[in-house]
């Protein structure tokens, strides 16, 4: 299994905006990434006090993780956020589980 974290980074003056925008992409981003091989659970949250925004997501093998880099969906959403201002750290990291919680 691997996590992928991806982490952006915005002027407090945009938590209002980017948390909207965030939300409303799962409307493209959900059915998206439903229909990709491997994704195991998907998590997308944003912070007021550290300024940050985060999509966590747990692939079955690095394969699929890193095929998550060329979704189309995400690309466009990316843009879209990069046009708010939200810079994002690159590049975005896989890191391989060595345990989780709860075990299954």
């Amino acid at each position: 299994m691997f996590v992928r974290i991806s982490k952006g980074r915005y002027k407090p003056e945009l938590h209002t905006e980017v948390t909207a925008r965030l939300a409303a992409s799962s409307a493209s981003l959900v059915p998206a990434i439903r229909a990709m091989r491997g994704c195991l659970s998907y998590y997308v949250g944003s912070d007021a006090t550290s300024c940050t925004m985060v999509n966590v997501s747990v692939w079955d093998t690095l394969e699929n993780a890193q095929a998550m880099g060329s979704l189309p969906e995400m690309g466009a959403l990316a843009m879209e956020f990069i046009g708010l201002g939200v810079e994002f750290e690159r590049p975005i990291v896989n890191y391989p589980v060595l345990w989780h919680f709860p075990e299954s």
